[in-house]
């Protein structure tokens, strides 16, 4: 079972942190700070499994950022390994070369992500084309009921196009300047 999964950058800056035990807060940055110390001064040519208390940490660095998961002592290492393969690769697919800000500022949709691929501490699914499913349709529907900054990208989409027309139309108020060209015509 998969304790926690830490996403933190070199500086110790955790990026994502999603804990799938109880622990009381400063419990959590405890261990954010414990296991960074443990994967950062780690030498690269070692494995990437490190004992943590009476838990294992499955880790993998992708540039600058450090991906970290505890699991149980009898765990199979290589699964999570992979595990934390994929999760990157859905990642990379999803935000279309990912970077570290991607993670900062759109941190709800990667624990969407995270939430469709890992369930209570056990993984879910391992189809990159299924994990990528729900958050895609997600996004879409976000997208064609929220601002406007996607609005280029529904004018590529006529299907998407007439619906998002009439959500921006109940959306928007119009300005001072537009009511009063709509007065004078």
């Amino acid at each position: 079972m998969i304790r926690f999964i830490l996403l933190q950058n070199r500086q110790g800056k955790t990026r994502l942190a999603k804990y799938y035990v109880p622990l009381e807060d400063s419990e959590k940055h405890k261990v954010e700070y414990e296991v960074h110390r443990l994967v950062v001064n780690r030498d690269p040519k070692f494995t990437n499994f490190v004992e943590f208390r009476t838990h294992k940490v499955i880790y993998r660095r992708y540039a600058g950022l450090f991906f970290s998961i505890c699991v149980d002592i009898t765990d199979n290492e290589l699964v999570y390994l992979e595990c934390i393969h994929l999760f990157v690769e859905i990642l990379d697919h999803f935000f279309s070369n990912v970077c570290e800000l991607d993670l900062v500022f759109n941190f709800h949709k990667v624990y969407l992500i995270l939430d469709e691929f890992i369930l209570a501490g056990e993984l879910q699914e391992t189809s990159k084309k299924i994990g990528l499913r729900r958050p895609q349709s997600s996004v879409v529907y976000n997208t064609s009921t929220s601002s406007t900054s996607s609005w280029s990208r529904a004018k590529k989409c006529p299907g998407l196009h007439a619906c998002r027309v009439s959500v921006l139309v109940r959306q928007r108020r119009p300005s001072s300047a537009q009511i009063s060209c709509i007065t004078a015509s």
